[in-house]
């Protein structure tokens, strides 16, 4: 228990951990005058077994009595708002944290795992630390104290009785311990499947299409109810597996409390203790057992809390690209690769490539898919870092670049456009946050946005809907592109970004190209004819390797993929029904 309120404490930030700290003292604070209470009690007894009961009397037990629950009230209202400041605030502070660690993760971190797990853990589980988590140690921790100043007290009043309420507390640790016990597999079965539920319905949200165009409701639902009713089994289980070990602990709290109460009459029958002294000590016993089964009811879901924190953790862990680089302005923007290699996994994608991209040109990299073009980009990007071999940029190794820095000088345009939920002027100034509404409409209007973005509801305060899933793929395209525009960047790559176009768009969208591209070092992954054949270079990737280069003219003289890719672009543009 102490373990997981340490490592809880450690992950919060150092401002957040503050605050659970001094509501912590206010917890402290708030159980002493809680057990006020008793010293009104006590004040009232003494009167009553004098048979002497004052105004004096009546009105300073009045007075404790209402200091004890105007402070305790006071205290625990301030109490709760910093747990609640800090627990929201942890949880919200770790989610930004885990997004700009996940900037620099290799985008091979993304390919390994399912964006379930990374969702999960960003909301179930921040959800858990934030809601659950916080409540359960503050509870746990405000049990303990309360525990803790009542048997203060009890050694005030004697110390015979102290001794049995110490006793019974170490009874009551060895339950509590074989209860955390217990929680350990349970509780990290419940994580797991909340995780798969997750997991599960994302994979069935983002493949709906497909299951309905192939009929593979029944099998997709399936694999979703089984998913949930694992976690329901779950959670079912770790409730009732926890049980026997609950009742074992609410039987040896209140053995505590029947155990005070029975050695304080003794006493007092052996005419060992005052009378007044056995009443408090029968008032003590109850505020013993509230205690303890405040702590020991909710330290079973330490076990999550503590699973929650190394869920997040295992992901701010994950080694990160070396970033720490220089802000370094290039003096050209000349890409060169040199005897580059990479691989994923087992599997070598690039094998040992070298290649040259000088400023403001065009290059197109064509081949088969699977060939290693998308990668070549991602590459020269840095968006993963090569096994062997250098990238440089105006002749500096990329890696001595800050991750930043380098970023600076490029833009992209990919084939599968992400828009976020946000108005469309936010989407397009996604690179520039501070950009005015004027250079806004300025970048829309060379991308060829400007009039469906006017024909919308609210023109460019019309929210979009996740990755804007209101309008067309040319409509998206040209947003990306109005974004590349803002950015403004020296290098622009180009991944497929007219591939999935209809031909009522695709003019416009050539023009946007046109209006981002000028005077830019081009990157281009293409299939279609039209957009290669102009390229100053053109690339043939195939296997992980450069088997061909040359200008449009050059390569076809020669036997090989791209004459073939050329002749199969144009059976396909001139077949007709």
């Amino acid at each position: 228990m102490v373990d997981t309120l340490k490592k809880f404490f450690a992950f919060c930030s150092r401002e957040n951990r503050k605050k659970f700290y001094v509501s912590i003292v206010l917890g402290i604070i708030a159980a002493l005058f809680g057990v006020l209470k008793i010293t009104a009690i006590g004040v009232m007894l003494q009167a009553v077994l004098n048979e002497n009961i004052t105004n004096r009397d009546i009105l300073l037990a009045f007075g404790i009595m209402l200091l004890s629950v105007v402070g305790s009230s006071l205290v625990k209202y301030r109490a709760t708002m910093l747990q609640t400041e800090a627990g929201y605030g942890t949880a919200a502070d770790k989610r930004m944290e885990i997004a700009e660690h996940m900037r620099y993760l290799p985008m091979g971190y993304f390919n390994e795992n399912s964006l379930g797990m990374i969702t999960s853990v960003t909301t179930n589980t921040m959800e858990n630390l934030s809601d659950i988590g916080t409540r359960v140690v503050m509870i746990v921790t405000e049990g303990i104290f309360m525990t803790a100043v009542v048997t203060a007290m009890i050694f005030g009043f004697d110390w015979r009785i102290g001794i049995l309420v110490i006793g019974g507390l170490f009874i009551y640790g060895f339950a509590n311990h074989a209860m955390q016990r217990a929680s350990r597999f349970s509780a990290t079965e419940k994580v797991r499947s909340d995780s798969a539920v997750v997991e599960k319905v994302l994979e069935y949200i983002k493949g709906i299409s497909e299951v309905k165009a192939y009929h593979l409701s029944g099998k997709y639902n399936r694999r979703l109810e089984n998913a949930i009713d694992e976690n329901v089994e779950a959670n079912i289980h770790m409730e009732l597996s926890l049980v026997p070990y609950m009742s074992l602990q609410s039987f040896v709290a209140k053995m505590i409390g029947v155990g005070i109460s029975f050695t304080a009459v003794l006493l007092y029958m052996h005419d060992s203790m005052t009378l007044l002294n056995c009443i408090m000590m029968l008032i003590c016993s109850f505020l013993v057992m509230e205690g303890l089964e405040k702590a020991g009811m909710n330290s079973a879901l330490l076990r999550v809390v503590d699973l929650s924190v190394d869920k997040a953790n295992a992901i701010l862990k994950l080694p990160v690209m070396d970033i720490q680089g220089e802000e370094i302005v290039p003096d050209s923007y000349d890409l060169c690769a040199e005897h580059v290699t990479f691989s994923y996994g087992e599997k070598k994608i690039i094998d040992d490539i070298s290649l040259t991209i000088p400023q403001k040109t065009t290059t197109a990299i064509v081949g088969p898919s699977g060939g290693g073009k998308t990668t070549i980009c991602h590459l020269l990007s840095r968006f993963w870092d090569a096994d062997s071999g250098t990238i440089t940029l105006g002749g500096r190794n990329i890696k001595e670049y800050s991750l930043d820095a380098l970023m600076k000088n490029f833009s992209f345009v990919f084939q599968n456009v992400n828009l976020f939920k946000d108005t469309v002027a936010n989407n397009i100034r996604f690179g520039q946050p501070e950009a005015s509404m004027e250079t806004v409409i300025a970048a829309a209007k060379k991308a060829k946005c400007h009039e469906f973005i006017m024909a919308l509801p609210n023109g460019y305060e019309t929210i979009l809907g996740e990755s804007g899933g209101s309008l067309s793929g040319g409509e998206r395209q040209r947003l990306s592109i109005a974004r590349a525009i803002m950015k403004d960047a020296p290098i622009i790559i180009l991944d497929e970004a007219t591939a999935n176009v209809d031909p009522e768009n695709e003019q416009d969208l050539l023009q946007a190209i046109e209006e981002l591209t000028c005077e830019k070092t081009i990157i281009m992954i293409a299939h279609r004819l039209k957009t290669v054949e102009q390229a100053d270079q053109i690339l043939v990737v195939g296997n992980g390797k450069i088997v061909q280069r040359g200008t449009h003219q050059e390569l076809m003289k020669e036997q090989g993929i791209y004459k073939r890719f050329v002749s199969q672009r144009e059976k396909a543009v001139s077949w007709k029904i």
